[in-house]
């Protein structure tokens, strides 16, 4: 009978990772068979506590082990700005550029017919009835420059063409230290719809 050994099965189980190969994921387990027992334990504690205890916000559907998560729970935030994104790790981004203080929706994906993900299946609904009960000004989409997540932000946007909420689309275009010479028309064409004046 040919039974997997624990390394084997801890190697398969860290594959499935994002971004994890069989080469890293065999790395990982050899440096977890490795490293002080404690460590060991404390990972597999965390996932466990992870998985057990952090559930959505109520309110943006982030992450968090209480009703409200620690933005949506801040009352110094601007609750009248919203910004919308497709995952909690497009947060952390924004987050970490200290330049938006407003709140938060998570959307979870992005409208994907080809997937068979369509406005149901996404925080939607959640989102316009956040709108709908909440004294919202303003809305930024900043769902990623792909075709999907375009469809998403035009479709949230025609959802909200009756509201007098200002609505806006993150800047798109040729990153800094980017090459026109290597960028795809779509890029190009967010980069000439985007154009700003120069300061003198």
């Amino acid at each position: 009978m040919n039974r997997q050994n624990p390394i084997q099965i801890l190697i398969k189980c860290l594959s499935r990772l994002p971004g994890i190969g069989e080469k890293t994921a065999t790395r990982l387990a050899l440096y977890i068979m490795n490293c002080p027992k404690e460590d060991a334990m404390e990972l597999a504690q965390s996932i466990m506590d992870a998985r057990q205890k952090v559930h959505f916000c109520r309110q943006c559907f982030n992450y968090t082990e209480n009703d409200l998560c620690f933005i949506c729970a801040n009352p110094n935030r601007d609750s009248s700005a919203l910004c919308i994104v497709e995952t909690p790790a497009d947060l952390m981004s924004i987050e970490r550029t200290g330049m938006f203080r407003g709140g938060y929706h998570i959307l979870h994906g992005v409208i994907s017919p080809l997937d068979g993900i369509g406005p149901d299946q996404l925080r939607i609904k959640g989102l316009l009835q956040r709108i709908k009960e909440c004294n919202i000004k303003e809305i930024i989409l900043a769902t990623n420059p792909t075709i999907n997540g375009n469809a998403t932000a035009v479709y949230i946007s025609d959802q909200l063409t009756t509201s007098c909420i200002k609505i806006t689309r993150i800047a798109q275009g040729i990153p800094p230290g980017g090459d026109i010479g290597y960028a795809d028309q779509l890029t190009l064409k967010n980069a000439l719809e985007g154009l700003r004046e120069m300061k003198r």
